[in-house]
């Protein structure tokens, strides 16, 4: 099936230029869902992934079923404030000031290997602070995976360093 058929694009949403791919409706339908999800296994099988991380919110949708079907842990990546114990930061700029997201500092270690999943690789800052962030606790990002890429952000370019698969690709 094609994925990229399951994706409905909006435009001028949340304003007026931007082109939205709503990944509601793939997430709508159970098979599509499955088929990502399958793809995205089907990729990291061969990796050597302890690991699976998820920014928040939207890598949920993917990471934590693939982490399911791969007998692996699941990791979330929050914004600050959203985790209960001791926690490691990342701040990170943005085009108009700064971000931070924090991870429970027991839940990456020494030696991890670790793949991010998420929905979406644009202008690549999230993953990127979301790959530092493992790092510095002295985890390693064996890959990144993504359901959409738009690669005219070049987000891949910002994350060279790292194996990138994106399932379906959308020039903006």
């Amino acid at each position: 099936m094609d994925l990229k058929s399951k994706i409905h694009v909006i435009e001028d949403f949340p304003e007026k230029g931007i082109s939205f791919k709503d990944i509601t409706t793939l997430l709508n339908d159970a098979d599509a869902f499955k088929q990502a999800v399958d793809e995205m296994i089907d990729y990291l099988k061969d990796k050597d992934i302890t690991k699976i991380v998820g920014p928040e919110a939207r890598g949920f949708f993917f990471g934590a079923p693939v982490a399911y079907a791969m007998g692996l842990p699941f990791v979330p990546i929050r914004k600050v404030g959203k985790l209960p114990r001791e926690t490691e930061q990342f701040s990170y700029d943005l085009e108009y000031g700064t971000d931070s997201i924090e991870v429970h500092k027991e839940d990456i270690h020494e030696g991890d290997k670790i793949a991010i999943i998420d929905d979406l690789l644009a202008t690549g800052g999230t993953v990127n602070a979301t790959a530092h962030l493992i790092e510095k606790l002295g985890g390693t990002v064996n890959s990144m995976c993504f359901l959409i890429e738009l690669t005219d952000l070049k987000g891949r370019e910002v994350n060279k360093d790292y194996d990138i698969k994106s399932l379906v690709q959308y020039n903006i």
